[in-house]
């Protein structure tokens, strides 16, 4: 999984595109957030795995999900759908 260098003027810190192999968790929507947001995750993993993970759900239940990917981004059912038909996301 992706973290930036811990090493003093670590060079190539950014990317380019999507870090699919980012960690990332999935949450309940509705969940509370909160200091104890890290704790209320469901399921933890690469975004991609996730990302694969909500697709397998059954269409009308995935509206109750997101996948907070690492630094607090929140992505939910419409976008992570969009997500799974890229060119360039990783299918299993």
């Amino acid at each position: 999984m992706t973290d930036h260098p811990s090493t003093y003027k670590g060079q190539d810190c950014h990317r380019p595109g999507i870090q699919w192999d980012d960690r990332a968790s999935l949450h309940h929507v509705g969940d509370g957030d909160g200091v104890l947001d890290a704790a209320k995750g469901l399921r933890n993993g690469t975004f991609a795995d996730l990302v694969n993970h909500m697709m397998l759900m059954p269409e009308h239940e995935r509206k109750d999900y997101y996948i907070e990917k690492l630094g607090d981004r929140e992505y939910h059912a419409s976008e992570v759908e969009e997500l799974s038909k890229r060119d360039d996301f990783p299918r299993s």
